[in-house]
Formats: C-alpha cells, sequence, structure tokens
C-alpha cells in the first residue's frame, strides 16, 4: 500500500499567496478542478487555513463553526470567497497578505500515533504471535509513554514562542510547557543570543506579615483576623529587587568582546561574564521573570513537551519508529503475570538499542557540516 495520499499538484498547489486591493472578495486558489479532492470546502476540511497578514482567520477550525469564508469550486477553478459564510469577513484591505494553506509541507516523514497503534495490533498481537490477547487500550497507554519519554530527550525540540517583554518582565510559560531548551534575545538582524538563568535569585513566597515581624491573618487591615490561613503577597521583596536594578552582569561588563580587559579577568564566573540578560522560571507560578535590561526586547523560548498536549502533534519522526514498537512491547510484556525474565529483558535490551539508534538518526550529523566547523580548529581564540 502507497504512503503517499496526494498527487503532485495537490501537493505543490496547497499554499498561495495574494494581496488585497480593499474591493477584491474572491480569490483563486486553482484553475484545475483536480488540485483538491472534489467536495472539499472551508467546513468539511480541517487541514484548511487562511491567514490575513499572518493572523488565522477561523473557519473550519472552529466548532461551531463561525467560518468567515468559504473555499470551495466555482466556475471551475477552487476560490476562496469572503463574502460567504456564517460570519463573512468581507473584502481584505488594500496592502493585506492573505495565505492560503492546505498541505502539510514535509509532513511524509512523520507518522501519527494512531497509524503505529493501528499497525502494533496488526503485526504483534493475535495467535501464534508474541502478544496473543493484549488489549488496544493497553497498546495505546503505552504508545503514549513512549511517545511522550521520547519527547523529552530523543527527539528534536520544534516547539517555540516568542514574544516582546512587557514593563512587567514576565512571561507566561507556554500551555503544553514541560522544559526549556533555550531562550534566547533576537536583535535588529534578527540574530539570537543566548540568555543565561539567574541561578542566585528566586521569586518565593512571601506571607503577610504585621508591623511586629509576625504573620498577619488580617486580609483587609481592619483589626480582626480574616484568614486562617497565611495571606500571600503578589510578588517577593526579591524579586521586586530583581527587577528594579540592572543585574551584576550589566554593570560589571559592557559588552560581549572584553579585549580592553586582556589578562584582566582569571577567575571571572563565564555565565556573569555577558550583557544579555538573564532569567529565572517560577515553575510554581508559570511564569518566566526576565532582567530589566531585557524589557521591551524580543525574546525567543525553546521548549520540549511530551507530545500529547493535542491529537494533531502525536506523531513521530519515522527514523522513531521502531523504537517505539519496542517501547510498547517492552511496556506490554513486562505488565504480564508469569513471563520468563530473560524474555522482559530481551525486549528491555531492543528497547534501549532502537531508542539509541534514533537518537544517533535524529541528530542530524552530516560529514560536510561537521568537516566545515572544524576547519576552524586552529584558529587563535581569544579570551
Amino acid at each position: 500500500m502507497a504512503l503517499l495520499t496526494q498527487n503532485a499538484q495537490q501537493y505543490y498547489s496547497g499554499k498561495r499567496e495574494f494581496t488585497g486591493d480593499g474591493v477584491t472578495t474572491s480569490f483563486t486558489v486553482a484553475q484545475a478542478i483536480g488540485a483538491f479532492p472534489t467536495g472539499t470546502t472551508a467546513l468539511s476540511n480541517p487541514d484548511i487555513k487562511v491567514y490575513i497578514n499572518g493572523v488565522l482567520i477561523q473557519g473550519a477550525t472552529t466548532t461551531p463553526p463561525s467560518n468567515q469564508y468559504t473555499f470551495d469550486i466555482t466556475s471551475g477553478t477552487w476560490d476562496i470567497d469572503f463574502t460567504s459564510g456564517t460570519n463573512p469577513y468581507g473584502a481584505p484591505a488594500s496592502g493585506d497578505t492573505i495565505t492560503f494553506e492546505y498541505n502539510n509541507f514535509g509532513g511524509y516523514q512523520f507518522i501519527y500515533l494512531t497509524d503505529i497503534i493501528d499497525n502494533f495490533m496488526a503485526t504483534y498481537i493475535g495467535e501464534g504471535k508474541i502478544l496473543t490477547d493484549t488489549k488496544r487500550n493497553d497498546v495505546s497507554f503505552h504508545a503514549h509513554r513512549a511517545l511522550a519519554e521520547l519527547s523529552f530527550d530523543t527527539f528534536k525540540s520544534n516547539k517555540s514562542q516568542e514574544i516582546v517583554i512587557p514593563p512587567n518582565l514576565m512571561m507566561i510559560l507556554p500551555q503544553d510547557y514541560v522544559n526549556y531548551v533555550k531562550l534566547t534575545w533576537s536583535d535588529g538582524s534578527g540574530i539570537e543570543h543566548i540568555l543565561y538563568p539567574a541561578r542566585h535569585t528566586s521569586n518565593p513566597f512571601n506571607p503577610k506579615q504585621a508591623a511586629d515581624g509576625t504573620f498577619s491573618f488580617d486580609v483587609d487591615d481592619d483589626g480582626v483576623d480574616d484568614s486562617i490561613n497565611l495571606i500571600p503577597g503578589e510578588n517577593s521583596d526579591t524579586w521586586g529587587k530583581y527587577k528594579a536594578l540592572a543585574p551584576s552582569e550589566n554593570q560589571d561588563y559592557d559588552g560581549n568582546y572584553y579585549i580592553s580587559n586582556l589578562g584582566q579577568r582569571f577567575g571571572v564566573d563565564p555565565e556573569h561574564a555577558q550583557s544579555n540578560g538573564s532569567f529565572y522560571i517560577d515553575d510554581l507560578k508559570g511564569l518566566i521573570h526576565f532582567s530589566s535590561s531585557l524589557s521591551g526586547q524580543t525574546v525567543i523560548l525553546n521548549y520540549i513537551s511530551d507530545a500529547l498536549g493535542t491529537k494533531q502533534e502525536m506523531f513521530t519522526h519515522k527514523f522513531a519508529e521502531e523504537a517505539i514498537y519496542k517501547h510498547i512491547m517492552y511496556g506490554c510484556v513486562s505488565a504480564k503475570l508469569n513471563v520468563p525474565e530473560y524474555i522482559v529483558n530481551r525486549f528491555k535490551r531492543e528497547r534501549f538499542a532502537e531508542t539509541r539508534k534514533a537518537k544517533l538518526r535524529l541528530s542530524n550529523i552530516k560529514i560536510e557540516e561537521l568537516t566545515q566547523i572544524l576547519r576552524g580548529k586552529s584558529k587563535l581564540i581569544k579570551h
């Protein structure tokens, strides 16, 4: 059975850009009826997306649908019509960029978790096979666990979020955040500069205190205790001092290169010998705190998730497909009674070997790129 479900015309016709003039309300995406599956409309196909200046115009992606356009065949061509739908958008303004997307570009390198579960059920479970009576729910559980575990330290991180740091110097952690890979700020040329965590500060819990230093249970300061629990403050003094003053790396150093201090910086702490700024993460409150030098800067957070947030993201790279099969097999076998230990250990070793192989493949080491980098190994490194 072939794995490609689209022909070349359908795949490469999946993205179009147009420019609005304030009058035109219909834009032709494709001249051929066969460019997309017949009957595809904005209400029936959630893969269709239309953006105005990079902002998604909600169509098939909302429930109940509040489509602001239709996408269908008009006079033999596929057209986006902004005057149709239950909540029509109307003619895009002059200069607006209209982007149409249908395809999942590059999606062939991935396989969805539901397909992996189906393949496992058909291949490994049944009479005369390794697993004879394992239920689909068991396979699904171990498949989800495998995807989560591989997401933490095997898969490449492909999740990121970019924001402009507001005056309060705080960033809310993404909804599916598990841990960060790195934080950077983007300069005027779009070059990213790495930020390092401030390990010697925090935003601790600060209960309300009376004038004599004892804990106060008086919420409204009327002399009567209103609470039986400690009353938390909004922010601690430690955080207030951290964001109010320039951090130490900006006070002591004034650039990324310190040629004028040659020979005078013995023993300097490298994490502070930079002027990019710093941050720390308050996991309990779900916030990232930044130093004052980053106010108004564009900051990029690269992070990892467990890949289980939504059904659409539950897929894996084909390099790691076999590793997930081995994870499922080991999980199912180790959960059964009266299975010989040598059988369990066999699948444990296979799981380890396939995970290692997947990590090596996903590391994406290219000999030409590595050679080019190593050509600089003999250069004089300036301190």
